[in-house]
């Protein structure tokens, strides 16, 4: 799919700009697990690996795109980092006790990757994904997913989607708040990575900046300094058999 590999185009700056996940949703999601050893599955760049290490876990990280492994062992280094994916593990049977994936399960093959996960595991393990949303239940949130598009404010991205395109997915839902500490400038940087934009034709994303620029400049909640932006952070959390 050409929106799954488009990350690596902008690997520093996903690395930058895009959020963490609430602590106390991966200790959530962690929370069943029958040990430490975490594998971050479609880790990018590490985010979810930075909480998981912060969390004490043992973390092992597969990434698929080179350009995000490559930042992915610059920015936590802690990590032991590893190429492959989630349709070809590189990992013996039963070596981990959990296994996540933050905002990236959604690109997995699961008639492939689920065996694949389920022999990774150990007897008792979690599988795990943890995806972050914007809280639209706020009424400029809700605004700047309008003004923005369905390319950038994607089918996962609110509360409601997310909830709608993950009901076939197996395990116990969950809900934590989240936020991250944004200007408009760099939530304008942090939507660039968004992958509908990474693949647009470029007048059309200069255009949809554009739009959420102006946006953004003029509300009052985001047209000055910094800024709380209201999210979620979503889980999914399973013990597959």
């Amino acid at each position: 799919m050409k929106e799954a590999s488009s990350f690596g185009t902008a690997a520093s700056a996903y690395a930058e700009h895009r959020p963490d996940y609430a602590q106390a949703a991966v200790r959530w999601a962690l929370d069943p697990a029958p040990g430490p050893r975490v594998l971050d599955l479609g880790a990018g760049t590490g985010k979810l690996s930075a909480t998981l290490i912060t969390l004490g876990a043992e973390v092992t990280a597969v990434e698929p795109d080179p350009a995000m492994l490559s930042e992915l062992r610059r920015t936590v280094p802690a990590v032991q980092a590893r190429s492959g994916n989630a349709e070809a593990i590189p990992l013996p049977d039963a070596s981990v006790d959990a296994v996540v994936a933050g905002n990236a399960m959604h690109w997995f093959d699961m008639t492939v990757a689920g065996p694949e996960i389920a022999r990774v595991l150990t007897p008792g393990g979690v599988l795990a994904g943890l995806w972050n949303v914007l809280d639209d239940s706020v009424d400029w949130v809700a605004g700047l997913a309008r003004v923005a598009g369905s390319a950038v404010i994607g089918p996962r991205d609110t509360p409601a989607a997310w909830r709608a395109a993950t009901s076939g997915l197996p395990g116990q839902p969950a809900e934590f708040p989240h936020v991250q500490t944004r200007t408009a400038d760099s939530l304008v940087a942090t939507l660039a990575t968004r992958a509908g934009l990474l693949v647009m034709p470029e007048r059309e994303r200069e255009a949809t900046l554009d739009r959420i620029r102006a946006y953004l400049a003029a509300r009052p909640e985001t047209a000055d300094g910094e800024f709380p932006l209201p999210m979620l952070t979503c889980v999914r959390r399973s013990r597959p058999a």
